[in-house]
């Protein structure tokens, strides 16, 4: 039996298409996270690990009414935490992680929640996704927070076929121009979960189906 043909990679030109159309479906994109502040943010992006964006927002609801800053976080305790989040998956971890990033956002960065992705990834419960992800939506940065949506749009498409996230996020950051480089996390992410969704993609009302490389398409 043959090998499958490797597809052609992205040119600059399509890879310009390919996000121009994105942003033409899409012109303000951003987070579905509900958040009131930087802090806020963390918290509900480290909450968000293996749930959904509408059930983070449900739970955190009636937390952030009650502690937006990390003092009032800290004033909550990990109990009054655990109980605000407890319809979250690995609400227990979590609770244990937030009450720990609280702790260490005051005594280690004066109550302000670090700008660089070397300090962010020293707080409990975050990593390099979720430090993009913050990077990105509060401090304007353009860096590509690479989730499953992420993961399986780069390499459903062809965009920028990786092993693992960080090989996603590294091609992701070459191919993609500079001017959509800010909103190119929340593109892909959105595409990923309204369009290119992982059990049935809707082919036939993709933007950029003539762009992408995958063979089985669904019909119209």
């Amino acid at each position: 039996m043959p090998r499958k043909k490797k597809p052609a990679p992205f040119t600059t030109e399509e890879a310009t298409d390919f996000f121009a159309r994105l942003a033409e479906v899409r012109p303000e994109p951003a987070t579905e996270l509900d958040y009131v502040n930087p802090f806020t943010l963390v918290v509900a992006v480290a909450l968000s690990a293996q749930a959904t964006d509408v059930g983070v927002n449900k739970a955190t609801k009636n937390l952030f009414a009650v502690a937006d800053t990390p003092e009032k976080m800290l004033a909550l305790g990990e109990d009054g935490i655990r109980e605000h989040i407890k319809t979250i998956g690995l609400f227990r971890n979590k609770a244990k992680n937030v009450f720990a990033l609280s702790r260490m956002i005051l005594e280690d960065f004066g109550g302000e929640v670090p700008q660089t992705r070397e300090e962010l990834e020293t707080l409990p419960g975050v990593g390099r996704k979720t430090a993009n992800v913050v990077m990105n939506e509060a401090f304007g940065e353009p860096t590509i927070a690479v989730d499953t949506h992420i993961f399986r749009v780069s390499n459903r498409t062809g965009l920028a076929p990786g092993k693992n996230p960080l090989e996603v996020e590294l091609k992701l950051e070459k191919i993609t121009p500079s001017q959509y480089l800010k909103g190119a996390h929340h593109w892909l992410i959105l595409h990923g979960r309204y369009t290119c969704k992982a059990r049935k993609p809707d082919c036939g009302n993709c933007a950029v189906a003539d762009l992408c490389r995958f063979d089985e398409k669904t019909p119209a």
